[in-house]
């Protein structure tokens, strides 16, 4: 089982870590930090926000650790013209400029030993009525995606969906319209990646957006987390969700599911100890992972799943959750 987790959270509480510290702690260090945490195999970074020096080195240097590069994460923040638009951007330079920068992107993740990369796109959107021409902006979302895709069809691209932020509207907030996005552009490599938190927030069953983009398409990453459905609120694995996180994972490990599984919680918005809580997500994963191996030796709950008979269900699970 390969545990990635979220680099930036391990500049939490920085001068408990390094007392002497002064700016913002490098990619390495937050790094060196992150290898403290019992059970953590790999880490993903940002591009181009982590990847400052050579890729293939910092592999080594990640790899000496102990640790392994799951993927990159593509950040559209270089140039203040994203704002309004990577891919959608209005002015064609601008469009030009993020998919040459995902294409860097894509090599360093592949000078750096991995393939896969991330996008999450929030930046293509709108915010006002009249603001935009929607077809049009929805075939420089899909050309520019088909683009990237192409550039090394060995590499997995995979979406990460929500449903707003920074923009009032994302291009793609929800799974049915992204799987509608991946249907259009029509490429072997390209998948989604579930972020737990923005399926709640798109008012979305987890597991069941899980079912149907393995139907329709593949899960490439999952990224836990968890929070009250209102915003992205990055909290640890199961601190609100407990069941749904549980029938999450029933649902992708039934899928086929082979990816690392990522934390994308935000320890470092209210200062907590990071590698504490990478390591107590972990154990929770660890715990929910053992609840759906009895699950699924359990007679009873697919019985009850057959019948749609949620009383019978939920005391089977119950059970097995509390004894």
């Amino acid at each position: 089982m390969k545990f990635a987790t979220r680099l930036n959270s391990f500049a939490s509480k920085p001068h408990a870590e390094w007392p002497d510290l002064s700016g913002k702690p490098t990619m390495l260090q937050m790094a060196t930090r992150a290898a403290k945490v019992a059970g953590l195999t790999d880490l993903d970074l940002n591009y181009p926000d982590h990847v400052t020096a050579d890729p293939a080195l910092l592999a080594r240097q990640i790899g000496d650790l102990g640790l392994a590069i799951n993927g990159f994460a593509m950040r559209y923040y270089t140039n203040p013209a994203f704002k309004i638009g990577a891919f959608t951007n209005p002015d064609p330079i601008v469009r030009r400029e993020a998919i040459d920068l995902t294409k860097k992107g894509i090599d360093a993740a592949r000078a750096a030993g991995s393939n896969l990369m991330t996008l999450w796109l929030g930046q293509d959107g709108f915010d006002y009525a009249f603001q935009a021409d929607y077809h049009l902006l929805w075939e420089h979302e899909v050309e520019g995606i088909r683009e990237v895709c192409a550039h090394d069809t060995d590499c997995l691209i995979s979406i990460e969906y929500k449903p707003n932020e920074p923009r009032s509207f994302s291009l793609m907030p929800d799974a049915a319209t992204t799987l509608l996005a991946i249907k259009d552009v029509d490429m072997p490599n390209l998948g989604v990646t579930l972020d737990f938190a923005h399926v709640l927030y798109a008012d979305e069953q987890p597991a069941f957006a899980a079912a149907l983009i393995a139907r329709h398409s593949r899960v490439l990453g999952v990224h836990l987390n968890d929070g009250y459905a209102k915003r992205d609120d990055g909290l640890m694995v199961g601190a609100v969700h407990t069941q749904q996180t549980i029938e999450l994972l029933r649902q992708i490990r039934k899928d086929g599911y082979d990816g690392a599984i990522y934390f994308d919680t935000f320890p470092d918005m209210t200062g907590l100890d990071p590698v504490h809580e990478c390591e107590v997500n972990i154990q929770t994963v660890k715990r929910m992972l053992a609840v759906v191996e009895r699950l699924e030796q359990d007679n009873r709950l697919s019985g009850a799943v057959a019948r749609q008979d949620a009383v019978s269900a939920q005391a089977v699970i119950q059970e097995l959750m509390l004894g």
